[in-house]
């Protein structure tokens, strides 16, 4: 597991890509796991601050209450698609781990004092970004126990 940081000295480029969709669409879906191990999908936004990747929840919301159970999870940003592919921005998934920041100082110091919501830094396993080039789907991804790699289908 890695900062937002650590992954974009390892993988500049795709970091780059990443925060230009992160930073053009501002609704993402999360995926966490309920008691029982079934997925549950939420919506969410997300905030880069500090080297770090940051999401936030109103007090006891259901995708809090998950991530303090158990802290993996994945970010979904989607892009909009129209009928020409070579023009489609591309689709961008996030792993890792939600860690929820408690301590007063912290919480002030990431920029959300109080604890009147829930704040978690997530700590990155894999990120991937599925484009179109050609006539090639283009998989760039990068690990954080094998680094970036590139993967072309037709």
């Amino acid at each position: 597991m890695t900062s937002w940081q650590e992954f974009q000295r390892q993988a500049p480029e795709l970091a780059e890509a990443a925060r230009r969709l992160m930073d053009a669409y501002k609704h993402k879906v999360l995926a966490t796991l309920r008691k029982d191990g079934s997925p549950r999908v939420s919506g969410t936004e997300v905030d880069r601050r500090n080297g770090e990747l940051w999401l936030g929840s109103m007090a006891g919301a259901v995708k809090a209450l998950d991530l303090r159970r158990d802290p993996r999870m994945a970010i979904h940003v989607t892009s909009a698609f129209n009928d020409d592919p070579a023009t489609w921005e591309g689709d961008l998934k996030l792993a890792g781990r939600a860690i929820e920041i408690t301590d007063p100082r912290e919480r002030a110091a990431a920029g959300q004092p109080g604890d009147d919501s829930h704040l978690f830094r997530v700590e990155l396993s894999e990120v991937v970004w599925t484009r179109v080039e050609g006539d090639e789907l283009v998989i760039r991804a990068w690990r954080a126990d094998k680094g970036e790699r590139e993967f072309r289908r037709k």
